[in-house]
């Protein structure tokens, strides 16, 4: 009866322990990513003053103390690498300067277009529930380590805004959003409107919140480093096929080419 029964119970074992080890594998299932949460709790400074969407020269007696401009790309790039590769402890006691600005670094050296981390493997934060949190309370330790603005200038994939304006391109990029977020991620974009200048600015698309079919008109929420105080709004329309991006102080509203940035090596 032993020898009947023993390729069963063989069998049986085998499946025993591939359900063990699978179910020991840490998940890599992300939250939805979550503004309030997720992004930083200041911003990035303008380099020009801006008064209905139009430059002008920044007064020095309008400049703050701790200036901090040009790093919207890296803050998109940074909340998206907090996204995949940290995790908060807030219930540990917060670290010194020294070793938070180790940690930040330590997520920063991590590839922004890799795959998200086990909660296992993630950057522990503790003292904080979320970025929002941290970057509230140690603002300048993240300032002075997630990375330096100038270096973005010398991205080779920065040259499509002067040759890629074609359609068919932005047909792409609209795409690839969507192929992101379905996927749980988020999407960093290059908004430009070269050889207009209105707008040379980066995002963070984190949801997609609705699709008219009478318009055509799909609606993006994003995060804008310039603007940590409330979510903005990117828009698509596919009769025009094309991107457009909401008015604000910074930005005269409407017509923008987006390309996606973070998402592969070189972009």
């Amino acid at each position: 009866m032993i020898l009947r029964n023993w390729h069963a119970t063989a069998g049986f074992c085998w499946l025993s322990v591939f359900v063990a080890v699978a179910s020991a594998r840490p998940s890599t299932t992300t939250p939805a990513f979550r503004f309030d949460q997720d992004t930083f709790a200041f911003a990035n400074q303008t380099v020009f003053e801006y008064r209905e969407g139009h430059a002008y020269a920044r007064k020095k007696s309008n400049q703050r103390g701790d200036v901090y401009n040009r790093r919207c790309f890296v803050l998109c790039r940074t909340a998206t690498q907090f996204y995949k590769f940290a995790r908060f402890d807030p219930r540990s006691a917060p670290l010194d300067d020294k070793a938070l600005a180790a940690r930040i670094r330590s997520v920063t050296r991590q590839q922004a277009w890799a795959g998200p981390l086990p909660e296992n493997e993630r950057v522990v934060f503790p003292g904080y529930a979320n970025l929002r949190e941290m970057s509230k309370a140690r603002g300048k330790v993240l300032r002075a380590n997630v990375g330096l603005g100038w270096t973005v200038y010398l991205r080779p994939s920065n040259g499509r805004i002067v040759y890629q304006h074609d359609p068919r391109y932005q047909e792409e990029m609209h795409a690839k959003l969507n192929e992101s977020l379905a996927r749980g991620q988020v999407f960093v974009g290059y908004l430009s409107t070269f050889p207009r200048i209105t707008v040379n600015h980066a995002i963070l698309v984190y949801k997609r919140k609705s699709l008219s079919p009478e318009s055509g008109i799909e609606r993006y929420a994003a995060y804008d480093p310039n603007h940590p105080e409330s979510p903005r709004e990117l828009t698509w329309s596919g009769k025009t096929r094309a991107f457009a991006y909401q008015k604000d102080t910074d930005f005269v509203g409407g017509f923008v080419r987006v390309y996606q940035v973070y998402g592969k090596w070189l972009q």
